[in-house]
């Protein structure tokens, strides 16, 4: 048995099992607390108060596992780098929200210049430190790639921050985001042992460090996040665990696939996008009943854990479907 993959999963379980209860209530008395809109459900009113920018006992419990294993896994650097400065990005939105009870948080043009920047670096590094390449695995093609040449560079900013702010726009319930990405980890951990393993045919990274520890921690801060959440995560993780996925499929030359497994944020995405169109088209009418779309079901009666088992099934289904997609 492959102990180098099983390891990192098992290490970084423990290392937010035993930051969870230390620094969620120093989150508590600091009172970064979760600001709750008034347009919003108001189921959500009584989480007002609950702890949030949880994401930093993520990005530790990753970054800490990860550390061990970069002498070995160089490959794991870039990927490390952007789910970071993603974190970082959105480490400082939290603090402008909770802290400085800026509603808002980094304006808009802020935010987009950094994960511009951000995603620039990792270009950079991918194109001129890697030999990745700018192929892409064809879903379903038996092994064939699409070489996007000069259309590299756009189509991995138009993946990166789609993905980032997918990731971000899940992150509305209870386990929601926890939930879905602990899947898409396990996806790229069962590919990333089959690609050391010999047994398949993309991009030859070794990764298998990173992609583990980011299960490991999920689950970990799932036992403190599902319904009723005791912490949320905050920009801080979801924009990391979003520079996460985003990073890992391209080390893979997966990005195609981010369509399949990352398929709830791009309706996360899609309907924010559609809801915001249809309200300018029609001066004031709406598409849903609100948006992100998981707030839809919710006004639709649904009940948090019930949207969360869908999503997460969901996310299961066609995490299978992109490993069938593989051959």
């Amino acid at each position: 048995m492959d102990y180098s993959v099983v390891l990192p999963c098992i290490i970084s379980f423990l290392v937010c099992v035993v930051l969870c209860p230390i620094l969620i209530p120093f989150l508590k008395r600091l009172k970064f607390g979760q600001y709750v809109r008034d347009d919003g459900p108001e189921t959500h009113l009584k989480k007002s108060g609950t702890p949030t920018m949880g994401g930093i006992i993520i990005v530790l419990s990753i970054a800490i596992t990860s550390m061990l294993y970069i002498k070995n896994y160089p490959d794991i650097v870039p990927i490390l780098f952007v789910t970071i400065g993603f974190g970082i990005i959105g480490f400082m939105d939290d603090y402008i929200k909770v802290v400085m009870k800026r509603s808002l948080g980094l304006r808009a043009w802020q935010k987009l210049l950094g994960q511009i920047l951000i995603t620039a670096v990792f270009g950079y590094y991918l194109i001129n430190f890697t030999d990745v390449g700018t192929s892409m695995l064809i879903p379903f093609s038996n092994g064939k790639y699409l070489d996007v040449s000069y259309m590299f560079l756009p189509l991995l900013f138009i993946a990166v921050l789609g993905t980032v702010n997918g990731s971000n726009f899940t992150d509305g319930l209870d386990g929601l985001e926890s939930s879905v990405t602990v899947l898409i980890a396990t996806f790229f951990t069962v590919v990333a042992i089959a690609l050391e393993s010999g047994l398949t045919f993309v991009s030859n990274v070794a990764i298998s460090p990173i992609t583990g520890a980011v299960a490991g921690s999920l689950l970990a801060f799932l036992l403190y996040n599902v319904y009723p959440a005791k912490v949320f995560m905050g920009d801080t993780g979801s924009l990391a665990l979003g520079g996460f996925v985003a990073a890992t499929a391209y080390m893979l030359q997966m990005p195609l696939f981010i369509i399949l497994i990352g398929f709830i944020y791009l309706i996360e995405v899609i309907s924010v996008i559609l809801q915001v169109g249809y309200f300018k088209l029609t001066g004031g009418k709406r598409l849903f009943k609100m948006a992100p779309i998981h707030h839809h079901f919710e006004l639709m009666g649904w009940s948090e854990t019930r949207i969360v088992a869908v999503f997460s099934i969901i996310t299961a289904i066609l995490c299978l479907v992109a490993l069938l997609a593989m051959n």
